[in-house]
């Protein structure tokens, strides 16, 4: 086998070290991850050119091709997405933004695929190894062409306007990379494309491309930790916050200073810092002690302390935090923030605290007052005011979901439908006033009959429904029965009145029992149909007689 069948292979190998490399070596960030999903694509295309080659199969060969170009694709635009996060960028990717960028890639790997009436590629001497190319290829390779120039004028503006040189030299390798690529890219479609009808084929350009690109990323991650740009272009930022801020590596060596602190300190990038010359020598001793020993003792701890400035008359607060990587001190940022201005207000304010204090106290109370008003309009909003039980609508609210997780959950429970009877009888006879009384008497009786957790309402005039959670048909029956009894042996004592009044009961009684799985249908039954049911038990109730108790099951 001829020595340029094995040149794709070897490429793919030395790519393949190069990814390991990578992996091996670097404390792994998000960018890295990228990255690495990136240099997966570029090795690709030198297997799949090694494998076009050493297969005789023309369909073979044709799958590798396709399969090639798919992952040419894949790679531009993976190296686009990359770029966006290399100048910091990524803020602009929204998810309309990628759709928007993956598209034409999608539709060109179907269109790949598909391949119609050759016109993304035909073969040459029964076989795709030598090929020609359609008219798909040149829109393929217009559309990559358009994603490259994005992503270098993406590198040309972080350069352009980033006047960090360390920025400046790191990108450049990445540019170099790319330009070096599209080269190559571009020598291979100009010698076996469109002069392949004159000269041999020169296989090799776009696979050397791709690992002298690469080579020049690697360097660049390894070297110059081109991949921590995103923590450096915040520079800018930093630059422009107020407080000051020292980065010291673990040997206590200046490695940042931020424009901010330059008046205030004589080190420079490179020097080594004295944390004592950083304090004011007119501070005694004792105030500094303590913040001493834990900077000097205890390096993985924060140190702060706040210090009077005589000489520029500032009152400044330092903090020291370490930077910690893999659960090591690799080195401490130092802030220093101006307190000056901030004390002035402090004591500018400290005469309003009184004022201020006797205003919060009247607008607690005013708070105090607006809560227990809302706390009696919402008991006024649930209650019925003649009884003081709860009302319909109260009642409704809680039900609808609490039925819904019954039926859910098979817990049986129990809707009792109470009608006084004869009621308008009393109000004939005794006036309405009596009526209310008789009303009010029946509620207490039928409040100390019920469970704490039973649930009365008044459900219009004279009719009460009462809840009786996780409660099946016999437990109810007798609740009932003992509810009946007692509102018959009670006797209402009204005043002017000389004989006591008595008055019975008719109920509807609905328990569901929920013991069996609860059908589909079943469990969707709304709050209304068992109002109805009860509904119906209690007119049956009433027809029969009065003083009576029907009862159903769901």
């Amino acid at each position: 086998m001829a020595v340029v069948v094995w040149t794709d292979l070897i490429i793919f190998i030395l790519l393949l070290a190069l990814f390991i490399y990578v992996f091996a070596t670097v404390t792994m960030t998000q960018l890295h991850k990228i990255y690495l999903a990136f240099h997966f694509t570029m090795m690709l295309w030198p297997f799949y050119q090694f494998a076009i080659k050493i297969t005789d199969s023309p369909s073979v060969q044709l799958l590798y091709v396709k399969l090639s170009f798919i992952d040419l694709a894949l790679l531009t635009t993976g190296w686009l997405l990359f770029t966006f996060f290399l100048t910091d960028h990524s803020r602009y990717l929204r998810k309309s933004v990628i759709i928007l960028l993956y598209m034409p890639i999608l539709i060109i790997a179907i269109s790949v695929i598909i391949n119609p009436a050759g016109i993304f590629v035909l073969p040459m001497y029964d076989g795709y190894i030598q090929r020609t190319y359609g008219p798909l290829f040149w829109v393929i390779l217009i559309v990559l062409v358009c994603y490259i120039s994005i992503s270098v004028y993406l590198i040309y503006s972080a350069l352009k306007f980033n006047n960090t040189p360390r920025i400046k030299k790191q990108v450049m390798h990445v540019l170099k990379g790319v330009v070096i690529l599209t080269a190559m890219v571009l020598l291979d479609i100009l010698f076996n494309v469109v002069l392949a009808s004159d000269l041999p084929v020169i296989p090799g350009f776009t696979s050397l491309g791709i690992l002298l690109s690469a080579v020049f990323f690697v360097i660049a991650i390894h070297r110059d930790k081109v991949l921590d740009i995103v923590t450096i272009a915040h520079q800018d930022i930093i630059d422009t916050i107020e407080q000051g801020i020292l980065v010291l590596d673990d040997d206590e060596i200046v490695v940042e200073i931020n424009q901010s602190l330059l008046p205030y300190i004589h080190f420079h990038i490179g020097d080594r810092s004295d944390i004592e010359a950083l304090l004011p020598p007119e501070q005694s001793a004792s105030t500094i002690e303590s913040f001493l020993h834990t900077y000097r003792n205890l390096p993985l701890e924060r140190a702060e302390i706040g210090l009077f400035y005589p000489s520029e008359n500032r009152y400044v607060h330092i903090h020291v935090s370490p930077i910690i990587v893999n659960n090591s001190k690799v080195g401490r940022i130092i802030t220093f923030q101006n307190m000056t201005e901030i004390l002035q207000l402090i004591h500018d304010t400290h005469l309003q605290n009184e004022i201020l204090q006797e205003r919060n106290l009247a607008l607690t109370t005013i708070q105090e007052e607006l809560f227990h008003t809302n706390q009696k309009l919402n008991h006024m909003a649930i209650t019925d005011s003649l009884t003081g039980c709860y009302n319909r609508h109260y009642l409704t609210e809680q039900l609808e979901q609490e039925v819904k997780e019954n039926m859910k959950h098979q817990v049986p429970f129990t809707i009792l439908l109470i009608d006084i009877d004869f009621f308008k009888q009393v109000n004939d006879n005794y006036g309405h006033l009596v009526g209310d009384i008789v009303i009010c008497d029946t509620v207490e009786v039928i409040k100390k009959t019920l469970r704490h957790t039973d649930i009365l309402a008044r459900y219009g005039g004279e009719e009460f429904i009462v809840y009786l959670p996780n409660t099946d048909q016999i437990r109810a029956n007798i609740i009932a029965e003992r509810l009946k009894t007692t509102i018959a042996n009670n006797k209402v004592v009204v005043d002017d009145i000389a004989h006591d009044v008595s008055v019975t009961i008719s109920m509807g009684l609905l328990s569901i029992n929920n013991s069996t799985p609860i059908e589909s249908s079943k469990s969707n039954i709304k709050l209304s149909d068992l109002f109805e049911s009860v509904d119906n038990a209690l007119y049956q109730a009433k027809e029969s007689g009065r003083n009576q108790i029907v009862s159903i099951v769901g």
